[in-house]
Order: structure tokens, then C-alpha cells, then sequence
């Protein structure tokens, strides 16, 4: 195993081997004492998209939030998913069944579209340019997360985020998007790992099998992370896992991390070293 190899596992704190049941009771009592430790909060929020990483989120939030009000002997405490579409969304099917799966406290539905769509709109007209289809997709998570907080300030709530480890590493999401959030549950779990406690929760089987997709460009629907990337989720598993992959895919792996670097971190200030 190679240095940069060494310092990503420790960075992104992945175990090569885990026990479901116990990362589930990990990823619970976080949410729980989270809430605990600051009274006025009375909800968690998360967008569903009917994918493997918000439905695994979702249901670990809902069976916290279940627990919590248990232990209060009232219904203090909700989870509210979110639908946010952009119009229609091709895999619905799946968010509905993602929703019968989790049974949150509230569900909700937000379509983004308009919202979008004015906002590229002003932003063309005041520049004269046209935005390409990838920014658009960035707006499109964007506007996302400013619902879900909008959502949250309304019921005194925490904003969820599903990045893990898979994700991190190769920085594939939104910055300011999916990955301006409050609390993420699932951080330091690689991908088989996040199917393997979805498993263990009795998920529907289609919702973790099905075929990883951040579906925000138009002119590419539906485009595969892994096409995307250029590497598949078992070789970035292996690789979170301290494994061999051949020197190619080690080579992309790396590559996503380093360029990614400043997804990973706060704003950078004067007295940072990023910049010098």
C-alpha cells in the first residue's frame, strides 16, 4: 500500500472489514445524541432521491427519530424527507418505494424547476453567455440544499447529507450542493458497505442494486458514476479497503482525490497553507 493510498483510508477513517448491525447502532446514536445535546432542534431533513445513499440515510434518521421519541414518551422528534424532482424524474418509481421503505415522519415534495430555471436564466441574461449543462446540473444541486434548509429553518431542524467514503474520495458531489450539510451518518463507509446495512434493514433489494446515478446533466440522463469517473465503486472500494487495483485505476482514484482536495474543507483563509 502506498503512502497516499495510507493517508486516504485514515483521512476518510474506512475499515476494511465492518459489522452491519453494529454501523447502524454507530450511525443512530450519532443522530441521537446529536439532537440531544441541542434541545431546540426537532428535526432532521434529507432530500431522497430514490438511490442507495439517501434511502440508507433516510431510514437510519427515521429510526433514530422513532428511538428518540420513544425514549421521550411523545412525538418530539420527526424526520422529514424530501422529494425535490427537477420536473419529472425518471426513476420516481424508486423514490416511492425508497419512501415506503424508510416510513418518515413527513414527506414532502419540492420541484426545483422553476427555480432553476430562472435562475440560469438570470445569470445567462446579466453575462451574455450561455451556462453549459454540467453548471447546470451544480444549480440544480444547489437549489436542492436551499430547499432542504429553507425546510429545516421552518421546522427547527439539521439538514443530512450521504457522502461517504466512495464519494469523498473521488469529491463527486456538488460543492455547496449535496455537500453543504450539517451531519453525515454515513461518512466512512465505502459503497459495499453502505449496501451491506441496507441489507441488514431489510431494504428492497432494486434500491441498492440498482445502477449509482447523480442524473444532473440533460444532455447525458442518467449517466453512471462510474462512467463518469472512469473507475468502477468495487475498485474504489478496494482501494478505501487497503487492496490492490491495478495501477490504472489507482492512478484515477488519486487523481479525483487531489483534484477534489478543496471540496474537502472549509473555506480557505489567510492564515491556511492551500493557497501559498
Amino acid at each position: 500500500m502506498g503512502d497516499l493510498q495510507r493517508q486516504i483510508i485514515e483521512e476518510l477513517k474506512v475499515k476494511p472489514d465492518i459489522d452491519p448491525k453494529e454501523e447502524i447502532r454507530r450511525s443512530v446514536d450519532f443522530l441521537k445524541a446529536y439532537l440531544k445535546k441541542h434541545p431546540f432542534l426537532q428535526s432532521m431533513v434529507l432530500g431522497i432521491s430514490g438511490g442507495q445513499d439517501s434511502t440508507l440515510t433516510g431510514k437510519l434518521a427515521q429510526i433514530a427519530v422513532g428511538e428518540l421519541n420513544e425514549e421521550a414518551g411523545e412525538e418530539k422528534y420527526q424526520f422529514i424527507a424530501v422529494r425535490l424532482p427537477y420536473g419529472v424524474q425518471a426513476d420516481e418509481d424508486d423514490c416511492q418505494d425508497a419512501l415506503d421503505f424508510i416510513q418518515p415522519s413527513k414527506s414532502l415534495r419540492v420541484n426545483i424547476k422553476e427555480a432553476v430555471d430562472k435562475s440560469v436564466a438570470a445569470v445567462e441574461e446579466a453575462t451574455g453567455g450561455k451556462l453549459t449543462d454540467f453548471a447546470k446540473g451544480n444549480v440544480k444541486a444547489r437549489e436542492r440544499m436551499v430547499a432542504q434548509y429553507s425546510i429545516a429553518a421552518m421546522y427547527n431542524g439539521v439538514v443530512l447529507g450521504t457522502d461517504h467514503a466512495a464519494e469523498a474520495v473521488t469529491g463527486f458531489f456538488t460543492k455547496y450542493g449535496d455537500g453543504g450539510v450539517d451531519l453525515v451518518p454515513i461518512f466512512r463507509l465505502n459503497k459495499r458497505q453502505g449496501k451491506m446495512l441496507l441489507k441488514e434493514l431489510g431494504c428492497p433489494e432494486h434500491l441498492y442494486t440498482k445502477t449509482p446515478t447523480a442524473d444532473l446533466e440533460e444532455n447525458r440522463p442518467q449517466l453512471p458514476d462510474e462512467t463518469a469517473l472512469g473507475v468502477t465503486y468495487d475498485e474504489i472500494d478496494d482501494y478505501l479497503e487497503g487492496k490492490e487495483v491495478n495501477e490504472e485505476s489507482r492512478k484515477k482514484i488519486e487523481s479525483h482525490y487531489l483534484k477534489s482536495e478543496h471540496k474537502r474543507h472549509l473555506p480557505i483563509t489567510v492564515f491556511d497553507d492551500f493557497w501559498k
